[in-house]
This record gives C-alpha cells, sequence and structure tokens, in this order.
C-alpha cells in the first residue's frame, strides 16, 4: 500500500488539507521546496494524468512570466516548467494505492477522502 504526499511546507493550504486528511507516518512526505521533484516523479505523475498540462499550478505567480519567455507550444513544454521550480506543480498531490489526486479543489479533496 504506497501513500505519498507531494506537498510544500509554507503553504497553508496544504497542511490544511493534510491535517484534514489525517496524513500520518503511514505517508511518505515529500517537500517540493526542499526536495524537488525529479524527472522520473514527474513521469510517474503524468502516467496517472496522461497530461503535464493537468500538473501545473495556473495560479503561480512566476507562471505569466515564464510563459511569456518560452510559450507553451506541446504538452512536454509543461514538463520542462514542472522540472524548472517547484512552484509550477499543483498541490497537494496525493498518491495512494495506485491512484492520483492533484490540487485543492473541494471535489478533489471529497475524493481523496473517499479513498481512504
Amino acid at each position: 500500500m504506497k501513500r505519498k504526499v507531494y506537498y510544500l511546507s509554507t503553504c497553508d493550504t496544504c497542511k490544511r488539507i493534510m491535517k484534514e486528511v489525517n496524513v500520518d507516518d503511514s505517508f511518505e512526505k515529500q517537500d517540493i521546496k526542499t526536495e524537488p521533484i525529479t524527472e522520473e516523479q514527474v513521469e510517474s505523475l503524468y502516467a496517472h494524468t496522461q497530461s503535464y498540462e493537468a500538473l501545473i499550478n495556473k495560479r503561480a505567480r512566476k507562471l505569466k512570466a515564464a510563459l511569456e519567455a518560452n510559450p507553451v507550444e506541446n504538452d512536454a513544454d509543461y514538463k520542462k516548467l514542472l522540472l524548472t521550480d517547484y512552484t509550477f506543480l499543483k498541490r497537494p498531490v496525493f498518491e495512494i494505492d495506485g491512484k492520483l489526486f492533484v490540487g485543492n479543489s473541494s471535489k478533489t479533496v471529497a475524493a481523496l477522502k473517499a479513498a481512504l
């Protein structure tokens, strides 16, 4: 039974959701600020979503500048963004028994709770 959460320790929303779903020691925790996600991990997340764009935090402050400097032409460009800066990953990301829950929407959090 694999349980992992990718989160940002400075993000109040991540902390709130982790507390809400009762993240304990059975979870592998990865603070993406101190331990950036690897290309292998991004590809693993992609295997679940079939889209790098689905993993992008469209509200990231740095995103607008990054897109102006390097416009996205295809999904692979989103992968490059994810590997460039931790702020571009939509978070938190929960991986539970082969299922992926990306982001903080109420629908995602409800599905996450149901899976636990």
